[in-house]
């Protein structure tokens, strides 16, 4: 769990006003200073990111946000980072030292209630007399808990109290290939190695399906296209399922018969980290695209954009080419996410690799209510290769959800 990356940690936000000991909190759970603590007003700016392996919950990630009740311009500014943040959070501590539940805490729990983020109410500095007792207005129906970040009274009902809110299923990874196996199944791995590709390491959706098809006890054999057909003649008999990347699609598809089943990687993280169904339903919508209309293209990280870069130059090269030309394409980069607006007619999302399946999955939430159609980059580049229905071969449902919304 010490090495597990940030896509599979639990995101949970300590949310408050200024000054009720946020930072403090989230100092004495991790039981060291990751965050300044100052009785100063604004003392927290941007959202502060701790990683920790805490039981009984396993991997987190704390998210410490500024006050929401912050003022002043660069107040404002700090308090939209906060809500900004929550987006990402999939479990809350609203932190109050107030006897009362007051306007901030009852907009603050609407938000999270909207949002679906299931959140543990707390009263900090229960070191002070009288501070010990439900805040007035506060529902019976919302976790509470006491504690002093001073003193640490109370921190072990903290975790109990995150253990009891976590939602269902997030404390548990679903399988990425693994379970598409027979007992002892053989996987192969196709790894392009070009300027894409990290120096010295392998991409994090290639290391997750391999440690998954170690942890499924399955077979598992890494190679690159040029070498898939060597390898191929080395098995006594055919692999259960060929996973390769998007870009090496045709040469993986050219190399392998059609009872082999195939897939691609962005097609696993979509059925891992979102709703396949969804996804291949929104590609459907990109047959239809014509010139003139917009499609936005959403990255969940912010790296350096390289000469052949997927997002801002293949896939736009592909949709371009679908429709004939005449696009308006828009590029949006980052974790934080506060819905989806303008005039666009699709989205095309990466494959989230940096983000929780529960920020994913608010996306494509928030894409549904604003009626666009939503899918990501491996989904659409196969769509755009004419490979789509071969890579969901392995997945009947999703295929014939595909096939379907095609018919419309």
């Amino acid at each position: 769990m010490k090495d597990a990356p940030k896509g599979l940690r639990l995101h949970i936000a300590v949310l408050g006003r200024c000054n009720v000991g946020k930072s403090s909190l989230l100092n004495a759970l991790c039981g060291q200073d990751v965050a300044i603590v100052s009785a100063t007003p604004g003392t927290t700016a941007d959202p502060v990111e701790k990683t920790l392996e805490m039981a009984p919950l396993g991997p987190v990630v704390f998210l410490d946000t500024a006050g929401t009740d912050d003022t002043g311009e660069l107040g404002g500014l700090r308090a939209g980072r906060s809500l900004a943040a929550m987006t990402r959070a999939d479990l809350a501590l609203l932190v109050t030292d107030s006897p009362s539940w007051g306007p901030y805490e009852r907009d603050l729990a609407a938000r999270l209630k909207e949002q679906e983020i299931p959140f543990v109410a707390v009263r900090n500095k229960a070191d002070q007399p009288g501070s010990m007792a439900r805040p007035k207005g506060l529902s019976d129906e919302v976790p509470f808990v006491c504690v002093s970040a001073y003193s640490g009274q109370g921190l072990d009902a903290v975790r109990a109290a995150l253990m009891t809110a976590a939602p269902e299923g997030a404390l548990r990874q679903p399988p990425l290939a693994s379970d598409l196996l027979p007992d002892k199944g053989v996987l192969v791995l196709v790894t392009p190695i070009d300027s894409g590709a990290p120096r010295g390491r392998l991409i994090l959706p290639q290391v997750q399906t391999i440690r998954d098809s170690l942890d499924g006890r399955k077979i598992c054999l890494v190679v690159t296209e040029a070498e898939l057909p060597a390898a191929l003649r080395c098995l006594k008999k055919a692999p259960d399922l060929v996973v390769c990347d998007s870009q090496v699609v045709h040469a993986v598809d050219r190399h392998t018969p059609e009872y082999i089943p195939m897939t691609t990687f962005s097609i696993l993280m979509a059925r891992f980290k979102s709703d396949l169904t969804c996804l291949v339903q929104g590609a459907a919508t990109l047959r239809k695209l014509r010139s003139g209309d917009s499609v936005l293209i959403q990255e969940a990280c912010s790296h350096h954009a390289q000469k052949d870069d997927i997002g801002r130059v293949k896939l736009p090269r592909l949709l371009q080419k679908m429709a004939g030309g005449g696009l308006r394409i828009s590029i949006a980069a980052g974790k934080e996410f506060s819905g989806y607006s303008g005039d666009c007619k699709a989205v095309v999302h990466c494959g989230g690799c940096v983000i929780t399946r529960g920020q994913m999955m608010a996306r494509l939430h928030a894409a549904t209510r604003a009626g666009l159609p939503i899918t990501n980059y491996g989904v659409a580049i196969s769509l755009a290769q004419g490979m789509l229905p071969r890579v969901l071969a392995p997945f009947p449902e999703a295929l014939r959800a595909y096939e379907d919304a095609c018919c419309l």
